[in-house]
């Protein structure tokens, strides 16, 4: 996925798809009434889950874990997942005292199908639809590849404006821009994408498991350990989601220049991937994500693949927590 010609198949996932973003604007949020009834035997964690409206309509489904007194932690998914993928991350950091909040992004998992605003700009609005109305401050904001765009696009337009976050965590992230153009020639060539959507609207169901069983957790490599729930797992959340926003994704994630959100956001940002990343290469992502933001550290693993939080979720959380900790 760093310039090279890929043939267009079932198999054109090889280069990447773990990612979605765009370009249409929302207007600020508005917020509907969300489910916060849950609490545990003890009184002091509640386990609440339910949803806030956007200003178009859309349903965003979030989980909310923890003390509400306790520093917040927002995890943003890949594409085409859910707040599901975190669900190592969220007990982890719910253990050390945190409160986790994870939503499903419009068009992934028990959020609304919709079919429209399948775009950065939306995400952005929608994350931030559910940070206000969840009133969260001083929160640490991680995203995972389109989700760590998503992060990126609302830290800069919403989280820091309002004064609502600490700190950052971009995780095999795809900004500043995946494509290749004549301003980044080094991007991945648009036939490579065009063939993701062919792939997704010819069989979508069996291009999902050979993203999961190959590149994204690196199980296409000779000696790796392969996990079929994993792969089943990555699989039943891409297909709880709906296919014309995934579709749609892909133009989204690929085709977003998010050089000036990095450029504009000045909290401590940790940058975190492997060099192993079949999806998004890293050279054209962490190396670069590290040049445009003021106020960064980076880290990257020898060996790791795109979807390490979960292969490798005993090195990766510890040195988020020591990050977030400093």
């Amino acid at each position: 996925m760093s310039g090279q010609t890929f043939h267009m198949s079932r198999r054109v996932f090889i280069a990447g798809t773990a990612t979605i973003a765009g370009t249409v604007y929302l207007s600020r949020p508005g917020f509907a009434q969300a489910n916060l009834n849950h609490s545990n035997q003890n009184g002091d964690i509640i386990m609440s889950s339910g949803f806030v409206t956007t200003t178009d309509g859309t349903q965003i489904y979030f989980k909310d874990w923890g003390p509400r007194d306790a520093q917040p932690i927002v995890f943003h998914h890949g594409w085409p997942l859910s707040a599901d993928d975190w669900d190592t991350q969220m007990l982890y950091f719910l253990g050390k005292g945190y409160r986790v909040v994870a939503h499903d992004r419009r068009g992934h998992g028990r959020s609304s199908q919709v079919d429209t605003g399948n775009d950065m700009d939306h995400y952005a609005s929608d994350a931030s639809a559910v940070a206000e109305f969840l009133d969260l401050k001083n929160a640490v904001h991680i995203g995972h590849s389109t989700g760590g765009g998503e992060v990126a696009r609302y830290v800069a337009q919403y989280g820091e404006p309002q004064g609502r976050v600490a700190k950052a965590v971009l995780v095999s992230a795809v900004p500043p821009l995946m494509l290749k153009t004549a301003a980044n020639p080094e991007g991945t060539p648009i036939e490579v994408f065009d063939g993701f959507r062919e792939a997704l609207a010819a069989n979508r169901a069996q291009f999902y498991m050979d993203v999961a069983s190959g590149p994204f957790y690196g199980f296409n490599r000779t000696g790796a350990k392969v996990s079929q729930g994993v792969i089943n797992n990555w699989w039943r959340q891409g297909m709880m989601g709906g296919a014309l926003a995934h579709y749609e994704g892909i133009k989204a994630f690929s085709e977003t220049d998010q050089t000036q959100d990095l450029k504009d956001i000045s909290v401590p940002t940790l940058i975190l991937q492997g060099d192993d990343d079949q999806v998004v290469p890293y050279r054209d992502a962490a190396i670069k994500q590290k040049e445009l933001l003021k106020n960064s550290e980076i880290k990257i693993y020898p060996g790791f693949p795109h979807g390490m939080l979960t292969t490798h979720a005993e090195v990766i959380n510890p040195d988020i927590l020591a990050f977030i900790k400093k």
